[in-house]
C-alpha cells in the first residue's frame, strides 16, 4: 500500500552542466482520483568540476573509449551524486527514505537501427545505484528508461507524468515546455486524462547555443541572452535546419547529441560563416534555431491536438529549465507565441522553480516504482502499455 514519504529526485541533464537535487513529500492520492499529492521541500543545484564536465561531455560524443575509461565514469558519478543528496538533506534538514537517480545519459536511440542482424534501439544512464544506496542507506531507483524501451516506446520523455499529476486544469490547456540541453514538452487538453497527454522532443533546448558560446567565447553558456541580444539572426540557415527530418517526424520521438551533438554544431557553425555571420550571429542564430524549433512543433503537432475549437487565449504555455534564464530566448518565444493568442509563463510562478522540476519529476517516478505503479505515458513515449519504470538498489 503507497504511504508518503520524503524523496530526492537527482537530475543531471544533457547539458552536463551539473546536478539538481529536488527534496519532495509525496503522498497517495485523498480521493477517488488516484493521483499521488506531491510537495517540493527544497531543491538544491551543484555545478560539475570542469574535469567531470569534460569527461561527461567526452563519454557523451566518443567515437571511441575505453571500457574502463566508462566503468570509473559510471562509478565516480554514482559518489557526485550521493554527496549532492547528503549535501541538500543538510541543507533543508530533511531525512530522506527513497532516491530516484536518472543519472547522466551516455547514449540514447530511441528508433531502432540495425546491429548485428537485428533491429536494436538503446539506452544508457550513468551513475552507480549502489554507490548511492550504499553511501545513504537507502533504498535507490535508477535505470528509469529502459523499461518502456522493452515496451515498445522511445524512453523519453519521462517528465510528462509530474506534468499531468501538477499542473493539469480543468478549464485550460497547459504546455509544459523545458529547455535543457533538449527541449521537450508536454501538451494537456483542458480536463484531459493521462492518456491525452501529447509529448516528444522539441529538438535542441540550451545544448546548441553552449557549444556555440564554449567554441567562440570559452563560456559554458550565454548569461542572460546578452550574446545573441547583440547578433544578427540568420534566418535562412534557421530555415534550413528545419527542413531536417527530425522537425516534421510525428511524435512520439526523441532526441539528444546523437542528433544535435558536436557534429551538428561544427555544421551549423560552418552554414552561418558561410553567409557572414560573426561570433555574435552565431550565437543569435543558435537561440532562434531553440525557439523557431519550439514553435513548428506547436504549429505542427500541439495546436491540433489542444482542439482548435477551444478559445486560444485559454492555453498556457509554461517554461521551465535554464533556458527560461535566457531573456533572449524568452522574449524569442513570446514573440512566436503570443500572436497565437498562448499566455507565456515561468514554471516559477506556479510554484516549482524551473531547474527544479526534473527532479521533482524523478523523484515522483521513484515513488510510483518503489509502490509498483507505472510511471511512463504511453501516449508520450510511444510504448504499449504503462509500465512500472527503473531498478532498485537496496540500501
Amino acid at each position: 500500500m503507497p504511504k508518503s514519504m520524503v524523496v530526492a529526485g537527482v537530475m543531471s541533464g544533457t547539458s552536463a552542466d551539473g546536478v539538481d537535487v529536488a527534496l519532495c513529500r509525496i503522498s497517495p492520492a485523498k480521493d477517488a482520483n488516484g493521483v499521488p499529492r506531491v510537495k517540493l521541500l527544497g531543491h538544491a543545484g551543484f555545478g560539475y568540476s570542469k574535469a567531470v564536465r569534460a569527461a561527461v561531455l567526452a563519454a557523451m560524443d566518443a567515437k571511441a573509449t575505453s571500457v574502463a575509461e566508462l566503468s570509473r565514469l559510471n562509478w565516480r558519478l554514482g559518489e557526485i551524486y550521493a554527496d549532492c543528496v547528503e549535501k541538500a538533506a543538510a541543507k533543508f534538514g530533511v531525512k530522506v527514505g527513497l532516491v530516484g537517480c536518472h543519472g547522466q545519459t551516455i547514449y540514447h536511440q530511441g528508433v531502432a537501427a540495425k546491429y548485428l542482424g537485428s533491429d536494436v534501439r538503446c539506452t544508457w544512464q550513468m551513475g552507480e545505484a549502489s554507490v548511492i544506496a550504499e553511501r545513504l542507506r537507502v533504498p535507490v531507483v535508477s535505470d528509469f528508461r529502459p523499461a518502456d524501451m522493452a515496451a515498445g516506446g522511445q524512453a523519453a520523455p519521462l517528465v510528462p507524468m509530474l506534468d499531468y499529476v501538477m499542473f493539469r486544469l480543468a478549464k485550460m490547456n497547459r504546455v509544459l515546455q523545458n529547455l535543457g540541453g533538449i527541449g521537450n514538452l508536454a501538451a494537456i487538453p483542458a480536463g484531459a486524462g493521462v492518456d491525452g497527454v501529447m509529448a516528444f522532443d522539441t529538438g535542441p533546448g540550451n545544448m546548441v547555443i553552449d557549444a556555440c558560446m564554449e567554441r567562440l567565447y570559452g563560456k559554458a553558456f550565454d548569461r542572460g541572452g546578452a550574446v545573441a541580444r547583440r547578433g544578427r539572426v540568420i534566418s535562412t540557415v534557421v530555415a534550413r535546419i528545419l527542413e531536417q527530418r527530425y522537425f516534421s517526424a510525428l511524435p512520439p520521438k526523441s532526441c539528444g547529441r546523437e542528433e544535435f551533438g558536436a557534429d551538428f554544431v561544427a555544421q551549423f557553425m560552418s552554414m552561418c560563416r558561410k553567409v557572414g555571420a560573426v561570433d555574435a550571429d552565431v550565437v543569435a542564430t543558435a537561440t532562434a534555431l531553440t525557439a523557431e524549433s519550439v514553435l513548428a512543433g506547436y504549429r505542427k503537432f500541439v495546436w491540433a491536438h489542444l482542439g482548435t475549437a477551444a478559445p486560444l487565449a485559454r492555453t498556457e504555455f509554461v517554461v521551465a529549465g535554464g533556458g527560461a534564464k535566457n531573456a533572449a530566448l524568452m522574449d524569442m518565444l513570446r514573440e512566436r507565441l503570443q500572436p497565437l493568442g498562448v499566455k507565456v509563463r515561468l514554471m516559477d510562478e506556479l510554484g516549482v522553480p524551473g531547474q527544479a522540476k526534473e527532479g521533482v519529476a524523478f523523484a515522483l517516478l521513484a515513488w510510483l516504482s518503489w509502490f509498483g505503479l507505472p510511471g511512463n505515458v504511453p501516449s508520450a513515449t510511444g510504448a504499449a502499455r504503462p509500465v512500472v519504470l527503473g531498478k532498485v538498489a537496496h540500501g
